[in-house]
């Protein structure tokens, strides 16, 4: 591997720790990691596939914190998790076929509702009203992971936020919703991790220290949000989805 200097090293490992700790919460830590990984010299391709492998890394370490504390529904997780990874996995090849540039106004649009929807809706998501699955519940969810999961493999931004937002439509408080929804986001870049590095667009110079520090940045985002709960959950969200719209509105008009 090649060595780093003592400066991009550290570069690496603040920025990834600013990432993990947002995304484990949230998602949306692309937007930290990735301009992270480009400052440094990496061209987009290869930085696409390093910060999938470092994300990952910090992914594990949130999943299994929200696992620990109870927050993820096991029975529910154990029938998405394998579609999120399929779905992951499809996109990953579909996306060498097709330009995700197709994809960008509609996702823009997503965001937006999204975005008024939780701003509107002001006590959605403080309490827990989630009661159970019904069978066509559980098919309608299979196919969202299925669907965001493809999304994820395919194009990416605001992957987090969907999610997260499909829980709160399951009756999840924000917590509860951000739990699960890294479960399945943890699924989706297992997949996608897999195909890059298979393609040969993984730097892991570069990957293995962002990586570690990613590590500690979810274990810390997690542990915060179980501890301040939904209302340190829903401001962050609100945030972070809010800025995910301004990245898509800069790249439109670019």
């Amino acid at each position: 591997m090649e060595l780093l200097s003592p400066d991009i090293l550290a570069f690496l490992v603040v920025f990834g720790f600013c990432a993990a700790f947002i995304d484990a919460v949230v998602g949306g830590g692309g937007l930290i990691s990735i301009p992270a990984l480009l400052w440094v010299g990496l061209p987009p391709h290869l930085a696409l596939g390093t910060n999938k492998a470092a994300s990952t890394m910090g992914a594990i370490t949130s999943f299994v914190t929200f696992v620990r504390s109870g927050r993820v529904n096991g029975w529910l997780i154990k029938r998405l998790f394998p579609l999120s990874l399929v779905g992951s996995a499809a996109g990953v090849l579909a996306v060498r076929q097709v330009s995700p540039e197709i994809l960008r106004p509609l996702v823009l649009a997503m965001l937006v509702l999204v975005l008024v929807y939780s701003i509107l809706k002001k006590d959605w998501g403080r309490e827990n009203h989630f009661t159970g699955m019904t069978q066509r519940m559980l098919v309608l969810s299979g196919a969202v992971a299925f669907g965001f999961g493809f999304y994820d493999g395919f194009f990416g931004p605001g992957t987090g936020s969907f999610l997260l937002f499909a829980f709160l439509l399951l009756g999840y408080d924000f917590l509860g919703a951000a739990a699960n929804a890294r479960a399945l986001n943890f699924a989706s870049n297992i997949a996608a991790l897999c195909f890059f590095a298979a393609f040969g667009l993984v730097q892991w110079s570069y990957a293995v220290p962002m990586g570690v520090s990613m590590v500690f940045g979810a274990w810390c985002g997690a542990r915060m949000a179980l501890s301040k709960g939904t209302g340190y959950v829903r401001p962050l969200f609100i945030v972070m989805t809010t800025v995910l719209i301004g990245k898509q509105v800069i790249d439109l008009w670019k």
